[in-house]
């Protein structure tokens, strides 16, 4: 059967629709009314194939079709219900945003946080509500923006005046790079990465395939560890490194005249390194000054503030490329395989690092952070 009569589109409203049509995120009962609306407009549309096609009657496209003829574009999105009244009241939900925000030991309760489902139940008992499902909690968070069931750690900076003069000094130094290498001075940034771990699994690893992804063997075997120290030149990008057996003063003492080696010819060398204790003890100051001098200026992070260290930067860079995924049958190859991917780093992936926050940010943090 034939559809004698047509729907006329503006040119405004169809474009909209074909957007909308084209677009995946679009809900499909949107997608089969547009469909349906630009199909409508040829008189040769037989309507039964329509149907077939779109999953609708012919009852409801004639229904859409009058629709827009009376509304417009308003035809393709739902009508507005009414619904069913509401059972809990706005006093009620307040209070259930406020039980959310509370800490259980505060109600005393042992629980550490709150689920949707711990929260029902203690509205109950509490009498705030009569009854209430979890899935109206969940709803009644959601529209709040409280989370209950989520938490991150986090650190607050001591911000006293050394932390700024630390923090300041850094800053400084990443501001004038290039221009303190024009000087002959060079900025190096150190920092270890610990107990890399050379796990290798008790199988052997199943490759990628079509249609199948890596799988890694989920048992393992350790076969010890190795405490990973880098040294990254900032106005190159590129770096060096090192491994040692201990994390420790001594170790470290011993590692980096190799790690400075090509920097002699600077007449100053900048170093940036956290307050570890491997890089603040007694024995590693009377080293840097018996060995380097006034040639060598050491700057520590602050404390809780390791992330002004670039370093720190390169190590989670290296961590991802090199180190996620590997299997070592032993500490010496996983040795092997730190030493051979420090030249490899730094042919593909070795640049500067843009570091954009400077002493006026970190001035109007602190200020924020202190008011």
């Amino acid at each position: 059967m034939r559809r004698r009569r047509t729907i006329r589109l503006s040119k405004s409203d169809q474009q909209e629709i074909e957007q909308l049509v084209r677009d995946g995120r679009t809900e499909q009962r949107i997608v089969r009314r547009g469909q349906v609306l630009l199909v409508m407009r040829d008189s040769k549309t037989i309507i039964s194939d329509l149907c077939k096609r779109v999953g609708m009657t012919r009852m409801g496209i004639w229904h859409l079709c009058h629709r827009y003829e009376s509304t417009g574009l308003d035809a393709i999105y739902d009508a507005p219900r009414s619904g069913r009244p509401r059972t809990i009241t706005a006093l009620q939900r307040v209070g259930i945003e406020q039980l959310a925000c509370c800490e259980p030991a505060g109600i005393g309760l042992e629980l550490t946080h709150w689920s949707t489902r711990s929260l029902a139940a203690i509205a109950i008992k509490r009498g705030l509500v009569s009854h209430i499902a979890q899935s109206t909690v969940s709803l009644i968070l959601q529209d709040a923006d409280l989370q209950p069931h989520r938490s991150r750690y986090w650190i607050t900076p001591t911000l006293n005046a050394e932390f700024l003069n630390r923090a300041s000094r850094i800053l400084w130094i990443y501001e004038r790079v290039e221009a303190l290498e024009a000087q002959g001075e060079i900025v190096l940034a150190l920092d270890e990465k610990p107990n890399i771990q050379a796990l290798q699994g008790v199988r052997p690893t199943q490759p990628m395939c079509t249609g199948q992804i890596q799988r890694l063997e989920f048992e393992y075997k350790r076969n010890g560890v190795v405490n990973f120290l880098a040294l990254l030149n900032l106005y190159n990008g590129q770096m060096r490194s090192n491994c040692l057996d201990k994390n420790d003063s001594e170790h470290f003492c011993r590692a980096l005249p190799r790690l400075l080696q090509p920097f002699h010819s600077f007449r100053r060398i900048h170093l940036i390194c956290d307050g570890g204790p491997s890089h603040t003890a007694a024995a590693t100051q009377s080293f840097l000054r018996s060995h380097y001098g006034s040639r060598l200026r050491l700057l520590f992070t602050p404390a809780h503030a390791s992330w002004l260290n670039q370093a720190e930067l390169l190590l989670k860079s290296f961590d991802v490329g090199f180190l996620q995924r590997g299997q070592w049958e032993s500490r010496q190859q996983l040795i092997d395989h730190l030493f051979a991917s420090t030249p490899e780093y730094n042919r593909l992936w070795a640049r500067p690092i843009n570091w954009s926050w400077t002493r006026r940010d970190l001035h109007n943090w602190v200020q924020k952070k202190s008011s």
